[in-house]
């Protein structure tokens, strides 16, 4: 017995180490091919402890560590064990852990994860790796805050194949699975020696084998009527949907009930599994169909009704990305609900009986109508129900249909002109059932005129349901245009897309200047900014991003003619291939004077032209975009020259830079005419 029992113990290690993917590290004698980059703090080695840290010891910013090359051809799960530690309660600027992503062929890093919440002891984070043919690294970045005293420390970095919620519980620190603690019942884990009381089971299910553990709740403790113990999940990081299934055992005296949940980022829960038999004496295997579009956590949850209760035993947890059931309906997309109305009204339809309240208009640039959303020179939808067949001057867009029981994140752009009163001009409602049911969800209040103006709602509705965007006029001599562009859905709550990591690359200037550093400081720089620039007739009235937030500009009354502003981003990665980089950009004024891009590479003194736009361009925010190339790495950098008069504040936001050729082409790199005299001046 014994002898089998090492041999148990045996294939467990060598199984455990043959699931482990390069990039595995516990840190007890080496750093398994991570190396810190010497611009930084250093992180230090402790191999008595079986960790690698760094603190506020040394003077500096932030420690980096980066993997040796990985690739996951399959799905794979990272988890990390790691601990932030601080003497001082909460900080404005705290100690930070960021794990980003490093694909060859991107110039910016892809953030995973990060965390800043300081703990007593260590913690754990899981998370889903797509699979992918393109190498990467891992990088882990700490971050030291203003503290006077913290330190972060990286105890196990560990890569298995597979979805961070599969789990066989064989592992010390059972996948990132936590037990809600309750003063009287609660998860335990089981097995894994043969004398030890807490195994109320033979064998696992694992290994088959007293050596093997499992999870288990007992009703032994329980005191009150309806106690309930939950197991939880690590939150999916990524979007997953198929067949979940797990092993477990039941044996009851009086009721139980066993029941999985899904539950997401704002506490909501859906029950997707219950028991339905009496007794299973043996493991039983449950399957069930899983869909988590969005962040989601699954809880297991046993409730209890008296002290005789029984028991609940679970084991190997799995998933496949194929449903239990053979399944033939696709996913949703959420695209298919969306339009830009570039080419035509994609989804969306108007009932012909209302008459056509909404047209597909397009604007060419002028200082006097602003374009569309889009690109400045694009098609938009607009309202005017002051001229349609039916009373009441209102005019119907309908969306396509959209299943039940899913969150939802709406969000559009508008803009309204000619109204003395905006209150309730544009409305979205949702009709379920036939159109019997309608729900107004949303309606404008108030927003500056003409400015293309954000708007988000979060929804879920029980049945299938349509959008419908409803543009209203209260009288023939109060009505106005409603104009509506760029609609889009994505699955799960606004304030939980709000959360979602950031798009590397991308910069809207809501929160900082991003990758962006002036060259100087001074009059002849660029300035953050919201709302309206203080000259009239030149700049934006409002950003491009929500057309409430902010934008990088220069104010021409501070400077003279010809000087000179810029923006210049970090030293970005050098990758083979094409790059393509959008961005808008508002040139709006009789004084207008240069707005030019250029590629600065690493070595060399000359500095590329990439796109040049001269005097006055449109009253709308115009979209640029710039295919380039360069394999060492570069600097991009916006340069600003001040017009003739101060009517020449220029504007820019909504900077992207993306790996591969750009997906369109911009006819005109460079706009000619601009006066050679301007070129000659340096201030």
């Amino acid at each position: 017995a014994v002898t089998a029992a090492r041999f148990v113990l045996a294939a467990l290690r060598l199984a455990g180490a043959a699931l482990l993917f390069p990039g595995s590290c516990t840190f007890e004698d080496s750093a398994c091919g991570y190396q810190w980059d010497y611009a930084h703090l250093p992180w230090t080695l402790h191999g008595e402890g079986h960790y690698i840290s760094v603190d506020t010891s040394y003077e500096g910013e932030k420690a980096v560590l980066s993997s040796p090359d990985l690739y996951s051809e399959e799905w794979s799960c990272v988890r990390l064990i790691y601990q932030i530690a601080t003497t001082s309660g909460t900080s404005s600027d705290p100690a930070r852990l960021n794990l980003y992503q490093r694909q060859e062929g991107e110039s910016f890093d892809r953030l995973l994860w990060s965390a800043k919440e300081p703990s007593d002891s260590w913690l754990i984070a899981s998370l889903d790796l797509r699979n992918s043919t393109k190498k990467y690294k891992l990088v882990l970045e700490g971050e030291m805050g203003q503290d006077k005293s913290s330190s972060i420390a990286v105890f196990e970095i560990k890569i298995t194949s597979g979805y961070c919620i599969e789990c066989d519980f064989e592992e010390n620190h059972l996948c990132g699975y936590v037990n809600r603690w309750n003063p009287n019942v609660n998860w335990f884990v089981g097995g894994g020696n043969i004398r030890n009381s807490q195994a109320i089971l033979p064998k696992d299910h694992t290994l088959k084998s007293a050596l093997g553990h499992y999870m288990y709740v007992d009703s032994v403790y329980v005191k009150h009527f309806q106690e309930v113990a939950q197991l939880i999940s690590p939150r999916t990081t990524t979007s997953i949907s198929g067949c979940l299934s797990f092993y477990y055992q039941l044996k009851q005296e009086s009721s139980i009930v066993f029941t999985v949940y899904l539950r997401d980022m704002s506490g909501f829960y859906e029950e997707i599994w219950k028991t339905d038999s009496a007794l299973n004496a043996d493991w039983a295997l449950a399957e069930v169909d899983f869909n988590a579009p969005y962040p989601m956590e699954v809880i297991f949850e046993v409730a209890f009704n008296s002290a005789k209760g029984g028991y609940v035993a679970l084991d190997d947890i799995s998933f496949s990305p194929v449903y239990c059931r053979n399944q033939t309906g696709t996913p949703f997309n959420p695209a298919s609900a969306g339009c830009n109305f570039e080419e035509d009204l994609c989804n969306f339809y108007q009932d012909q009986k209302d008459g056509p309240g909404w047209s597909r208009v397009k604007v060419k640039r002028n200082v006097y109508r602003a374009g569309d959303h889009t690109t400045g020179f694009g098609y938009y939808l607009l309202a005017n129900t002051k001229f349609t067949s039916q009373p009441g001057y209102i005019g119907r867009l309908y969306g396509p249909t959209l299943p039940g029981n899913l969150q939802f994140c709406l969000r559009f752009y508008y803009a309204l002109y000619g109204f003395f009163k905006m209150s309730g001009t544009l409305a979205v409602y949702i009709f379920e059932e036939n159109h019997i049911v309608q729900e107004k969800i949303w309606s404008v209040l108030d927003s500056p005129k003409g400015v293309w103006t954000q708007a988000e709602i979060s929804f879920k509705k029980p049945m299938p349901c349509q959008v419908v965007f409803v543009s209203w006029c209260k009288s023939f001599w109060d009505c106005g245009l409603v104009a509506l562009d760029d609609v889009s859905l994505s699955l799960g709550s606004c304030q939980a897309a709000d959360l979602l990591l950031p798009t590397p690359g991308e910069c809207t200037f809501e929160k900082d200047e991003c990758v962006f550093t002036q060259k100087k400081r001074g009059r002849g720089s660029w300035h953050r900014k919201r709302g309206p620039t203080p000259t009239s007739y030149t700049g934006p009235k409002g950003d491009h991003t929500t057309g409430v937030g902010y934008y990088m500009y220069i104010e021409a009354s501070n400077m003279v003619y010809g000087q000179r502003a810029y923006l210049v981003s970090r030293s970005l990665r050098g990758t083979p291939g094409k790059q393509c980089l959008t961005f808008f950009y508002h040139m709006y004024g009789a004084g207008t004077g240069l707005l030019s891009v250029y590629l600065k590479k690493e070595g060399d003194d000359e500095d590329i032209p990439l796109w040049r736009r001269t005097g006055e361009q449109s009253i709308s925010w115009l979209r640029g975009l710039i295919e380039y190339e360069s394999d060492t790495n570069y600097q991009i950098i916006f340069e600003a020259i001040r017009g003739v008069s101060i009517r020449s504040d220029t504007a820019i936001d909504d900077i992207l830079f993306q790996a591969g050729p750009c997906l369109e082409v911009e006819e005109i790199q460079f706009s000619s005419g601009y006066p050679d005299s301007l070129n000659e001046i340096e201030y």
